[in-house]
């Protein structure tokens, strides 16, 4: 089986998700690889959210998916660099530096404003989500607006990448735009498509890209012996999963029309900030690519009535 064939507009959203983006940049490696030509030669619009801004600031940049991948690969260690601050961090206020991953954006992605990629030839459109504390709200923040012309592309995809208690805080207040409905920023870029750049839905692919799904290791029975500290971990993980699968459901409700690819794969628990499972991210980044080659869709967030008719 190959890959369907893509429609004349293509979109592509990439889920947050800390080092687990080395997933997502593995298999869209092997998407690349298997079309010959970059991910920027394809798509007119790219969105993500904290890692996914990442990828999709790099895309928008020109990177292939091979030199986004690399970047990973070299600064893991840097950024996730393990000292007294990361095992003390209760009682600072962040646990890493935000100087190594503001240093390699800035190498990588240049001076770049978000404004520019608008007046691109081909133009391409970014929709980078961050959460802005002291307004209350999530911004998104896009090239054709006014308000970011000005935002430098490495400050955009620094603050979408400042997980709270990870990094610190952004000008005091933007950090990751995971923190909110939109980890996974599928509806946005179906809207930004429909409604922002008027392409019409028999003529869009829109592809979502996950950063693997953690099952659940609770065993029945054991919730019940919880003490208070230890629902923070299920109870976050029961957030992200639910906010994520959500949006593909508005996706599927609201655009039907849209051929909608959402590819996803359940993986073991690893941590956000864990660089030295390399090799196993890897592994699932090439599995996860050869699924999107094989056109094998994620089904387990839809209810049956919710699934698109084949």
């Amino acid at each position: 089986m190959t890959m369907n064939p893509l429609r004349r507009k293509v979109a592509v959203a990439i889920d947050g998700g800390g080092i687990r983006g080395v997933i997502a940049a593995k298999a869209l490696a092997v998407v690349e690889k298997h079309l010959g030509k970059p991910i920027r030669n394809i798509a007119g619009l790219v969105a993500g959210t904290s890692t996914g801004s990442i990828i999709s600031g790099g895309i928008a940049s020109g990177l292939s998916a091979q030199d986004i991948l690399d970047l990973y690969l070299e600064l893991g260690e840097a950024v996730f660099r393990k000292t007294a601050r990361s095992y003390l961090w209760l009682l600072m206020r962040h646990r890493y530096s935000g100087a190594p991953l503001q240093k390699a954006l800035r190498e990588n992605y240049g001076e770049r404003k978000l404004g520019d990629f608008w007046r691109d030839r081909p133009r391409i459109d970014l929709v980078i989500v961050v959460r802005d504390l002291v307004e209350n709200r999530t911004r998104f923040l896009k090239p054709w607006k006014p308000e970011y012309a000005d935002w430098p592309l490495w400050k955009a995809v620094l603050a979408s990448s400042t997980v709270p208690t990870y990094f610190p805080v952004v000008d005091g207040r933007y950090v990751d735009g995971g923190v909110g409905s939109y980890a996974n920023p599928c509806y946005l870029a179906a809207y930004e498509a429909a409604f922002c750049l008027g392409w019409k839905a028999p003529d869009t692919t829109l592809i979502s890209i996950g950063t693997g799904r953690v099952a659940s290791t609770i065993r029945p029975g054991q919730a019940s012996r919880f003490l208070p500290w230890q629902w923070l971990n299920p109870v976050l993980d029961a957030f992200m999963a639910d906010a994520n699968d959500q949006q593909v459901h508005l996706v599927h409700q609201f655009f039907r029309q849209v051929d909608f690819r959402r590819f996803q794969l359940d993986i073991q628990p690893i941590p956000l900030d864990d660089p030295y499972r390399m090799p196993l991210l890897l592994e699932y980044g090439e599995r996860l690519g050869q699924m999107i080659l094989e056109n094998q869709e994620d089904q387990a967030p839809l209810a049956p009535a919710s699934r698109p008719p084949r």
